[in-house]
């Protein structure tokens, strides 16, 4: 399973806290040698000070070794310091119950400053310097007070660049503290961010393109957290729209797998209301792996493509057993493996029972990778799935299953397209009638008449007022239909 992994391609679009669990997870299944791994975890914890001083000490006895350890600690003990004093007055008014009260009660985020500086005298740079305490804090490690100070630093701070990148750091803590649905949330308002950029740096196309891509990838640690359901729907719905497709095909083609994935995995998931159908993101699907096989290709989306596009069942079965491990091994996808090859095979079963009318249930249950009796088992829960859209019933003497397909004639689908057209027209005879009946008093058809004048119709009424004007009888051309004659042309449309 090594030259179908992916740590290597997703570890340069995340940042190295978020990537330390994809090389703890190659730990565990041991696909990769030991040393190897255990060199790149090393070069993925230093930083770049302790990389100098190693570097230097190489040669110097184990004692001095120890003593430039203690340095480093000290370095890191006084900078800790050193940024707490400077936060230590917003970090009082954090404190403050009132205070925090007070200053959320204002969305500008100008009159906050003004309190702050009046009542608290707190300036900009004490405020910026509640945004590089956090980012110290991530750095030891600690995640979950660095989203505390970066989420105040975010109610506090004017600036729209510093404020997208705690954006950025609190949604990495969210991810490492397991706060799935406030990661959710800073998703959501990243993308609002790099999609109107508004004049900031992201407003060039390139840094763009960067930034949506390191999004997709720290997006699949949440999508994929939460569950089947909302979580592979709403992966779906970001990654299948037109800007970030375009960023998946044009700088990350890799990410086609997690695509493909979540859409087989929610296939038979309940679908929140207004959101587009499974089918619908397998066919959209299956033209874009058709499109970029020649930048990726690996079991999963190759599935797919063998079963939609060449309808070679073999070589899918061949396939879906590659993929089922390729999935076990995944680092995001571990954990739907089941429900990945449950879903495949219904896949399967739909295809080929739409192209065959006589199947033999062991060549189906052997297409299945299934035996025998679990393929029996299998062929009656998909005979009882009414979503099929077939009649089927089992021969038990000649171990056949029998497709019958309901033929649509020409006759029905007629009367199935204008089923209530009498009606609805009954219903806007009715509107109109109902609407010419009502009583008018003499100013309101004048008027209706002086308003018909203007579009060239009834301008005798509107002089007069009198009940033998036109616009008594007839309408100008510049006003609309009545509005109950509106409503039924509207739900006849």
């Amino acid at each position: 399973m090594a030259e179908y992994d992916l740590t290597q391609k997703l570890i340069p679009h995340l940042d190295r806290h978020l990537a330390i669990p994809l090389l703890n997870h190659l730990s565990d299944i041991a696909i990769f040698p030991a040393e190897q791994l255990a060199k790149a975890q090393y070069d993925l914890v230093k930083g770049p000070t302790w990389s100098t001083m190693s570097s230097s000490s190489t040669s110097r006895p184990r004692r001095t070794v120890r003593v430039w350890s203690q340095e480093l600690r000290d370095e890191a003990t006084g900078q800790y310091k050193s940024l707490q004093e400077k936060a230590q007055p917003v970090m009082k008014v954090i404190e403050d119950p009132e205070a925090v009260a007070k200053l959320r009660s204002g969305i500008d985020k100008e009159k906050n400053l003004d309190l702050l500086r009046s009542e608290y005298n707190i300036s900009l740079d004490e405020i910026n310097a509640l945004y590089h305490f956090g980012h110290y804090q991530y750095t030891l490690g600690q995640y979950a007070e660095a989203a505390n100070f970066l989420y105040h630093f975010m109610i506090f701070s004017p600036s729209v660049d510093l404020n997208i990148s705690a954006h950025w750091g609190k949604l990495a803590s969210n991810i490492l503290t397991g706060e799935w649905d406030a990661a959710l949330t800073e998703v959501k308002d990243l993308r609002d961010a790099i999609d109107n950029p508004h004049g900031t740096a992201l407003a060039k196309p390139l840094t763009q393109l960067q930034a949506r891509t390191w999004l997709l990838h720290w997006s699949l640690f949440v999508f994929f957290n939460l569950g089947e359901g909302q979580g592979c729907q709403g992966l779906l719905e970001m990654f299948l729209s037109p800007a970030y497709l375009n960023t998946i095909q044009t700088s990350c083609p890799h990410l086609l797998r997690y695509l493909v994935a979540a859409a087989i995995i929610s296939r038979r998931a309940p679908k929140p209301a207004g959101t587009r159908s499974s089918r619908d993101h397998v066919r959209d699907l299956v033209r874009i792996v058709q499109m970029e096989e020649y930048q990726y290709s690996d079991p999963v989306t190759g599935f797919l493509k063998d079963l939609f596009v060449d309808f070679d069942f073999e070589r899918a079965q061949q396939r879906l057993s590659v993929a089922d491990s390729v999935v076990r091994s995944d680092f995001f996808l571990s954990g739907f493996a089941d429900e990945f090859v449950e879903n495949a095979r219904w896949l399967v079963s739909e295809v080929f029972c739409r192209i065959h009318q006589r199947i033999d249930i062991s060549d189906l249950s052997k297409t299945l990778n299934l035996s025998n009796e679990d393929g029996e088992k299998w062929i009656v829960n998909l005979i009882r799935d009414s979503r099929m859209g077939v009649d089927a019933k089992i021969d038990l003497k000649s171990n056949m299953l029998h497709i019958t397909r309901p033929h649509t004639t020409p006759t029905a689908t007629l009367i199935e397209t204008t089923r209530g057209l009498a009606f609805r027209s009954q219903a806007i005879q009715y509107a109109m009638q109902s609407s010419e009946s009502q009583p008018r008093t003499g100013g309101e058809r004048g008027e209706r008449g002086e308003r018909g004048g203007r579009g060239g119709r009834g301008g005798r009424g509107g002089r007069t007022g009198g009940p033998g004007g036109r616009g008594q009888q007839q309408q100008g051309q510049g006003e609309s239909a009545p509005p109950a004659v509106a409503a039924v042309q509207t739900e006849a449309a």
